[in-house]
């Protein structure tokens, strides 16, 4: 129970820095002289969300402790009404219908953040629950306890560390990208909010390969670990293969879900071969997080992640986009994507070995402890 109340002073902290950064990107914009017509549209879409930031933090505390409580359906349920909510209110606020205003890509913004506040309601109803109330959570209440929030810390932000590069790398390209045209703007989104849909069910798969591996270390069970972990990465590899053929074979069919426009469509469909390309190890790396998250291995893969996405993606992408490199003539939008696939198979690559160690390590101290 404290360490959840402790961690619901992160989140405050977190959504309150975050909230502050969207609220003050507006020289972002003009130092990177994006077209005023996206830059209208990008920062009223910021602050919109903004408006949900706080409670989206503070819901994704307590539905990390009810899934690591082993309660993965009150979450999952959540997240399905929340998708539920999100369409009608999009179509609501983008268009103007049920008496609500027309907003265009603003509402986008509106309605994330409205489905961001049914989030955590629905989350605090759940922690009304007995198995949460087991916990202690209710109580009482705790003012910031440093020794506590440092054992958090230690282990969370890393993690944290890793999820931020790794969107905010993302993000950057789409101010990058925006340099170029609205067109390639419009096609990077699209692909990247394709992406981060077939994204979505090996991340819940990290996070349950991190609880199950959690609950084989703390009974020193070996085989467990063993079984989760080939388990999982099977079945992650056969969700990546058939993810892969489907953005192959019905990227066309996809993106014109999203544009008539016939030049988006035409670089979206190309992005989307991207997408297909990594898609393996993107989502083999999820895994590879997961596990390590339950070894308790967070710091390093958080590295390797920095200097993948940071160091290796970005520059390369700059030079790749401009035609920095002799003999390469600029390949734009598609020069970006192409370094954010090295990045990401770089990232993959570094963390599978990573876990390869942090395993063979722990199946000693197991052998020894049992022994």
């Amino acid at each position: 129970g404290e360490k959840v109340r402790q961690g619901l002073w992160i989140a405050l902290a977190c959504g309150v820095a975050m909230t502050s950064i969207m609220l003050l990107s507006k020289p972002f914009y003009h130092w990177l002289d994006v077209e005023p017509a996206v830059t209208q549209i990008a920062l009223g879409y910021l602050y919109a969300c903004a408006a949900g930031l706080i409670p989206a933090m503070l819901y994704i505390t307590l539905r990390f402790t009810a899934e690591g409580l082993g309660h993965t359906k009150p979450p999952m349920l959540i997240a399905g009404a929340a998708l539920l909510v999100n369409i009608p209110v999009n179509y609501m606020f983008i268009y103007g219908k049920f008496g609500a205003p027309e907003l265009g890509g603003v509402g986008c913004g509106v309605a994330t953040a409205v489905v961001f506040w049914f989030e955590f309601f629905a989350i605090v109803f759940i922690t009304r629950m007995d198995f949460f109330k087991r916990t202690g959570f209710w109580i009482r209440f705790s003012l910031p306890n440093f020794r506590v929030l440092k054992e958090i810390l230690v282990v969370g932000l890393p993690i944290g560390a890793s999820s931020f590069v790794g969107m905010m790398i993302f993000s950057l390209l789409g101010f990058l990208i925006a340099r170029i045209g609205v067109n390639e703007l419009a096609a990077h989104s699209i692909a990247g909010n394709l992406n981060w849909m077939t994204y979505v069910i090996p991340m819940a798969m990290g996070n349950a390969i991190t609880i199950r591996v959690g609950f084989a270390i703390g009974a020193l069970d070996e085989l467990a670990i063993r079984r989760t972990l080939q388990t999982s990465m099977v079945v992650i590899l056969v969700y990546a293969v058939l993810v892969t053929l489907m953005l192959i074979f019905f990227r066309h069919s996809l993106v014109s879900l999203y544009t008539i426009d016939e030049a988006v469509l035409k670089i979206a469909t190309t992005l989307m071969l991207f997408v297909a390309f990594y898609q393996i190890f993107d989502d083999l790396l999820a895994a590879f997080n997961g596990a390590l998250r339950g070894f308790k291995d967070t710091f390093v893969p958080m590295v390797m992640s920095l200097f993948s996405y940071w160091f290796v993606s970005l520059p390369l992408g700059y030079v790749l986009a401009e035609g920095l490199m002799f003999g390469i003539r600029p390949l734009g939008v598609y020069g970006y994507w192409s370094a954010l696939t090295f990045g990401l198979f770089l990232t993959g690559f570094c963390v599978g070995l990573r876990l390869w160690v942090t395993a063979r390590r722990e199946h000693y101290r197991i052998r020894e402890a049992n022994a």
